[in-house]
């Protein structure tokens, strides 16, 4: 089979273009499954990127090589557990201590109380006729800061030793709690009542909503851990906190930890750990099992629209040849070859899905940059690898279901087409 002029393949395209364009609301019906199907795959591709950027910086933000002592695996619901994970002891004030003398390689060492709604609990900040009551109150000690970069500090200051060892009545506020009882004043040095106890605000955290990954430092209200656990003795699930230094081996660093939690504990030898050791990574984790859930369901909803456009365009491809019968024969008997009826119907699926695909480029990339500049922290990115993916996409979803028509009209006899009616 000899090989497709230039000139032939030009005049093939325009033959194909002039005849979508006679059909024009059939074949906007017709591509309207790939617009759906491409759409979706883009606009979801940049959504996933973004936040998959966001779920890394907040990871980042946790600190890289910043660890967690809890009784649970983090994101877990206790609820569903077996009895022997449910019924593990609570953590205890004194580990800290103990890890601080007995594990070397390890800083920050500290240990973290929480009051908040996730554990059915709810508190009251009042200041004057304002108050706040979605809050989260922790007790946390003075390396609390240095070992979680998320909670930063915007003014004042953050729990001291000194306020650690004389429990002191003060607290360092999120900075949506601080801009609800102060909207119209500075807050450093005023008194705000905690669950009927009053405080000192000594600082306030840099702004920090936190979004879908749990509670953000906005809603947090921390106050030294020997007032915390004065005031909320039932508060028993209390977390750990360290971090390993860049020049220390992080397999080494966690062994020590867990050996003086295995003997804090009493875990005879064979028997596996009644805690647990993580890093900032189950966030990732966690958001990896919530986006398989979701490029599972987009690929089930572009893949149905993709069917259904590829359907429409092999349905408008054999109406087209049986209507252009004729034509078919008229041209094999001037010298139409066989590959020239097929590329030129080939041709028509194409352009036909290739519109279709970039119509929903288009409304993808127009979708991410809503999402991008309404939720400015979810940096939504329409990357060229997804562009061309989605032409990709688009030019096979017409080649696979435009063969069939194309390869029908090609193999027409020209003396029965010219004597079609």
């Amino acid at each position: 089979m000899a090989i497709m002029s230039l000139a032939q393949a030009r005049e093939n395209f325009l033959a194909a273009i002039e005849t979508l364009r006679s059909a024009k609301v059939r074949s906007a019906l017709t591509v309207l499954g790939i617009v759906i199907g491409v759409s979706s795959v883009i606009s979801m591709a940049a959504i996933i990127q973004g936040l998959n950027k966001f779920v890394q910086d907040r990871v980042e933000s946790l600190g890289s090589r910043t660890y967690f002592l809890t009784r649970f695996p983090p994101g877990t619901d206790p609820s569903r557990m077996p009895d022997r994970i449910r019924t593990r002891r609570y953590l205890e004030y004194n580990y800290a201590e103990f890890i601080r003398q007995a594990a070397p390689d390890v800083q920050n060492v500290n240990t973290v109380g929480t009051r908040g709604f996730f554990f059915g609990d709810s508190n009251l900040i009042t200041s004057g006729d304002r108050s706040v009551e979605k809050v989260i109150v922790r007790g946390a000690e003075p390396e609390y800061e240095e070992a979680l970069p998320l909670f930063s500090i915007a003014r004042g200051r953050f729990i001291s030793s000194f306020d650690q060892e004389h429990a002191r009545p003060v607290v360092v506020l999120g900075a949506a709690i601080s801009d609800s009882l102060f909207p119209n004043a500075d807050p450093l040095g005023k008194t705000v009542r905690i669950n009927g106890g009053t405080y000192e605000v000594i600082g306030v955290f840099e702004h920090d909503q936190g979004l879908f990954l749990g509670p953000g430092v906005d809603i947090f209200a921390i106050v030294p851990l020997s007032d915390f656990k004065k005031h909320y003795p039932e508060a028993k699930e209390l977390i750990l906190i360290f971090t390993i230094p860049a020049d220390v081996n992080v397999e080494t660093a966690q062994g020590e930890v867990i050996q003086v939690m295995r003997r804090l504990r009493r875990i005879p030898a064979g028997k596996e750990n009644d805690f647990e050791l993580s890093s900032p990574d189950f966030l990732s984790n966690l958001w990896n099992q919530l986006t398989g859930a979701l490029v599972i369901l987009t690929t089930v909803i572009s893949s149905i629209g993709l069917l259904v456009g590829g359907v429409g365009v092999m349905n408008i491809m054999l109406i087209s040849v049986t209507e252009r019968t004729q034509e078919i024969g008229v041209r094999k008997a001037i010298g139409a070859r066989r590959a020239d009826v097929r590329l030129q119907f080939l041709l028509e699926a194409v352009v036909l899905t290739l519109v279709g695909g970039i119509i929903g480029i288009l409304i993808g990339a127009t979708i991410s940059t809503l999402v991008r500049t309404f939720v400015p922290s979810v940096p939504a990115t329409l990357s060229y690898l997804w562009v061309t993916i989605g032409f990709a996409i688009s030019v096979g979803v017409g080649l696979f279901f435009g063969y069939y028509p194309a390869n029908l009209a090609a193999n027409l006899d020209p003396i029965d087409c010219l004597r079609y009616e």
